[in-house]
């Protein structure tokens, strides 16, 4: 993918919506594109944690213990409790049709994290909400 193309949806992600353009072309150095098909699983319940995913374009559901809680679309990410932690995968993600993630690798995350304070502040906020919700609703 071009690099004006992966800035445009980089840009695009409310998580980085506040980052200027050499802040936005380090995370594109930090991150890799994939797409995906239909049931691709992401993330498995139980399995440990390497990556952390937004999500591009298309969107993927959530399932805790078999049952489906959430779904997440554009600008939604998953896969940072594992990574904070350093516990288990509490959901299982499925890819529901064609899906474009960016994907980031634990050492990069980490990386992102230290470098961009908004970012790691925007994560932990999500955190927190998501430890707080109630039965039926999406974590990570």
């Amino acid at each position: 993918m071009a690099t004006d193309e992966k800035l445009d949806h980089l840009r695009r992600v409310p998580l980085f919506a506040k980052l200027d353009r050499r802040q936005l072309e380090r995370i594109g150095q930090l991150a890799d594109e994939v797409e995906v098909g239909l049931d691709k699983v992401l993330a498995a319940q139980g399995d440990v944690g390497h990556e952390f995913f937004v999500v591009l374009d298309g969107h993927v559901s959530v399932h805790e213990d078999g049952r489906q809680i959430a779904q997440l679309h554009r600008g939604d990410f998953f896969g940072e409790i594992a990574l904070l932690d350093g516990h288990v995968r509490t959901a299982t993600v499925r890819a529901e049709g064609l899906t474009h993630l960016l994907v980031i690798g634990h050492r990069e995350f980490i990386a992102l994290m230290e470098e961009f304070p908004e970012i790691r502040d925007a994560v932990h906020a999500e955190l927190a909400a998501r430890r707080g919700r109630p039965e039926g609703s999406a974590p990570a």
